[in-house]
């Protein structure tokens, strides 16, 4: 495997569950599903689950694009390290920086870009569900060739 030209970052905006730790950080599944060595990222905890404060977010130069992570955190909550991280996510964006989130990830991208964000009116959606691609998905180097309509794991509010 090739070593990439520029790493990828990884914003860990959160931590799994205590059972699931036994298999790593979000950044660590992330980093192996996506075939990356780990020299080709860059890890920076921007949470900051009891206070003493996260990571500081580097510049933007330098990276491939950005990952963000899922969290047990709410966007809606406006916590100081998600506000300051949306801030740095919307520069990002403006500047052409491939941003891809997931869970929390694309809801603070969301966030920072002027999206809504809240809670699903029916409450917690939690297993395999259908996930239907809108039309201009097709276009995405990420999603071409996937059907209209797979399933995956969730676990939202």
């Amino acid at each position: 495997m090739t070593r990439a030209a520029h790493p990828f970052l990884i914003l860990q905006t959160g931590r799994p569950i205590t059972s699931m730790r036994r298999y790593g950080s979000f950044a660590h599944w992330i980093r192996v599903a996506a075939g990356l060595r780990d020299d080709d990222v860059v890890v920076i905890d921007v949470a900051d689950p009891d206070g003493s404060g996260g990571e500081p977010l580097p510049t933007r130069e330098g990276f491939a694009g950005v990952i963000v992570t899922g969290s047990g955190a709410m966007v809606t909550d406006l916590l100081p390290w998600s506000e300051a991280s949306a801030a740095w996510l919307r520069d990002a964006a403006h500047a052409g920086l491939p941003l891809f989130g997931i869970c929390y990830g694309h809801q603070l991208i969301a966030h920072a870009l002027g999206g809504q964000v809240g809670y699903n009116p029916t409450g917690r959606e939690m297993g395999t569900v259908d996930i239907d691609l809108q039309p201009d998905a097709g276009d995405d180097p990420l999603f071409a060739g996937l059907q209209a309509r797979f399933t995956a794991q969730a676990t939202h509010l």
